[in-house]
């Protein structure tokens, strides 16, 4: 859950990118990062686990001034896809403010991408997340390969969860900014709901949403 650290006026932000092995999250992440405008974004970060390149994380730290001169401060994440290292998912989705779920678009995949939804619910019911409330975001990715879902097809399944659903082909930054963009949104209600962003700081959803962006994505 986001922190507001009252002596330095700053309000730390957390997001996850979710989902199953390979479906492009920690591409989403790099793609997000080559996006964003350089001045404010940090340092692309990498953990690996041992004896798997394939497994790591990212963090990303964004920030700006609210006009109150609160400081909002965005750390992102992406978890480890494979089950083994459903320990590793679990710490990195305690506390988090909002999730995109990165589904691979791939009809092989729609078995892993059930399985790994259900993981995701039961693993924010297990820290302390509540799920029905959670800010999430739906992302369809690789929609440049063959044999994927339509997106009537997609959209006809999830049109009653009640999630922003999002297409993407991350490799080429295709829906990268869109799905980012629509998780700020849909942070910023429950965020200005706790810390009153809009009267007491001055800080509207478009202004939280554009601030986060820097000016630097599409």
């Amino acid at each position: 859950m986001a922190e507001l650290d009252e002596d330095q006026r700053c309000l730390w932000v957390k997001l996850v990118y979710y989902g199953p092995a390979m479906s492009g999250k920690t591409t989403n992440l790099m793609q997000l990062h080559e996006q964003l405008s350089p001045q404010r974004k940090g340092e692309l970060m990498t953990l690996e686990t041992r004896n798997d390149r394939t497994l790591f994380f990212d963090l990303l730290p964004l920030g700006f001034s609210a006009p109150s001169g609160l400081q909002l401060r965005f750390k992102l994440f992406t978890v480890p896809g494979q089950v083994a290292h459903d320990g590793t998912r679990k710490a990195v989705l305690s506390r988090a403010d909002g999730v995109v779920f990165v589904a691979d678009s791939q009809r092989a995949q729609s078995v892993n991408n059930g399985e790994s939804f259900r993981n995701l619910a039961e693993n924010a019911a297990q820290v302390g997340i509540d799920f029905a409330v959670l800010p999430l975001v739906v992302q369809f990715n690789k929609r440049d390969l063959p044999d994927i879902v339509s997106e009537q097809e997609v959209l006809e399944r999830w049109k009653h969860a009640g999630w922003p659903v999002h297409f993407a082909s991350a490799t080429h930054g295709d829906g990268v900014g869109e799905t980012f963009t629509a998780l700020l949104h849909a942070v910023y209600r429950p965020l200005d709901a706790r810390f009153s962003l809009h009267d007491s700081h001055g800080l509207s959803e478009d202004a939280f949403v554009s601030g986060a962006q820097v000016g630097g994505v599409a």
